[in-house]
């Protein structure tokens, strides 16, 4: 987007906030528009449509008191019909959102086993989806979609996670060398 001698390039998938002495005027789209600074007219800023996307890193606790870090990945936009709210009304979407992220996280998993957060992402990540939707609409903003992409355990809780899981395979093969051997005793 720049500016020479009163005319203004509105790249593609972006909006212009045009002021006249401080005060919103007019939303300006992709292309060339004329706006004569002389009589106080001004471009105030840029407004992109294109698709962001946030990662947010959550730590909390589950119900079995066992410490994750949760991972959400979020993408929204910016709604081109509500480009004055969006623009005007927050002046840090990426904190915003990363709150809202926080809180329903944080409500969320400390209902859950560590298990059951592994199976139920898919919910958590609705209800983020729904909390966000309905806080970040208000501000003009789209959520497109909420990934809950990786739930990370303690580095202690998942070596012995591994450690349980691998004694149990070894119960396993050992009972069943235990019925081997039985059979050819009996044969």
């Amino acid at each position: 987007m720049g500016q020479v001698l009163g005319c203004v390039q509105v790249d593609q998938s972006s909006l212009a906030i045009k002021e006249v002495f401080g005060k919103y005027d007019d939303v300006l789209e992709p292309g060339c528009h004329c706006v004569p600074w002389c009589f106080g007219s001004r471009v105030a800023g840029a407004l992109s449509l294109r698709v962001k996307q946030l990662d947010v890193r959550c730590e909390t606790k589950t119900k079995d008191n066992v410490f994750v870090t949760v991972v959400a990945s979020i993408q929204y936009r910016a709604l081109a019909e509500k480009a004055v709210d969006a623009y005007y009304k927050l002046s840090n979407t990426r904190s915003q959102i990363q709150s809202y992220v926080f809180d329903v996280i944080r409500a969320s998993v400390p209902k859950m086993e560590l298990d059951a957060t592994f199976e139920q992402k898919n919910e958590i990540a609705k209800a983020v989806e729904e909390e966000l939707e309905k806080a970040m609409s208000a501000y003009g903003y789209e959520i497109v979609q909420t990934l809950i992409v990786d739930i990370e355990p303690d580095e202690h809780v998942k070596r012995a996670m591994n450690e349980i899981n691998a004694a149990a395979r070894l119960r396993v093969a050992a009972n069943e060398k235990a019925e081997a051997e039985k059979i050819l005793q009996i044969k």
